[in-house]
């Protein structure tokens, strides 16, 4: 039976408050996570993802603080990513509540760090974040936030990580990051083919047909969106009614 696509609104976190940018950069100020979270579930959003976009040792215990509140209200899976540098940073925002933690920059510097999570927790609590920029015909993964060019191409990256034990990933077109002009579905689809673990399309969701061209013609699993919600221009349940409307299979029975 063909696997039905996810909706999943994204939640950029900095010092306990959601805030959106263009290109990682210019942050503005949206919202409470907590609130915001409980809102799209009821909406009807497959998941939740807070990313922590000012990775420090406070900000980490803001977000847990944040984390703690939302799990008591949420009933769908929530990832939660940013600032976890180690193993004792994945334990304990598992413990704060996360159902899964994403991580970027740690995996890159200390690739061992994907297994020994895996190994400790299961595969579908590791979702590697991998930030991806174009270069040529190919694709360069980014760390520290979208800052630093690693010196991977990005489908190699994705298959190692899958390899190590990751068992979804959260892929992140940084060229297209809140541009709202649509996901890099090219990027989408070499990552998608390339592995056999869930892909989750983010960055340039501007329309509800950005949503359906990347789960249709760029393959992903799920698409990641946080603009077009944020900002009230469309309901997780109006996604969902025209991707219905358009023969895409989704999940029917989550917050709605």
């Amino acid at each position: 039976m063909p696997l039905t696509k996810r909706i999943i609104p994204c939640l950029d976190v900095r010092e306990g408050v959601v805030v959106k940018g263009v290109c990682f950069k210019d942050l503005r100020k949206v919202g409470d996570p907590p609130t915001l979270a409980v809102e799209y579930q009821d909406q009807g959003a497959d998941e939740i993802v807070f990313l922590d976009v000012k990775a420090t040792v406070a900000g980490q215990r803001t977000l847990h603080e944040a984390v703690r509140k939302t799990a008591e209200t949420l009933f769908i899976p929530l990832t939660v990513g940013g600032g976890i540098r180690s193993f004792k940073d994945v334990r304990d925002t598992l413990k704060a509540g996360a159902d899964k933690t994403s991580i970027n920059t740690a995996a890159v510097q200390n690739p061992g760090l994907i297994t020994e999570c895996a190994d400790a927790f299961g595969s579908q609590c590791v979702v590697l974040a991998l930030d991806a920029k174009r270069k040529g015909d190919s694709w360069e993964v980014y760390s520290h936030s979208g800052t630093t060019p690693a010196g991977l191409d990005a489908v190699d990256w994705a298959k190692d990580a899958c390899d190590r034990g990751a068992g979804e990933i959260l892929l992140t077109s940084i060229d297209a990051d809140g541009t709202k002009a649509g996901y890099d579905v090219e990027l989408t689809r070499s990552v998608v083919r390339a592995v056999n673990v869930p892909v989750i399309a983010s960055g340039g969701c501007g329309t509800i047909d950005h949503i359906v061209e990347v789960l249709t013609k760029g393959e992903a699993d799920a698409a990641l969106a946080a603009s077009i919600f944020h900002y009230g221009e469309h309901t997780v349940a109006d996604v969902k009614k025209i991707l219905e409307s358009k023969g895409v299979l989704i999940r029917k029975d989550v917050g709605m």
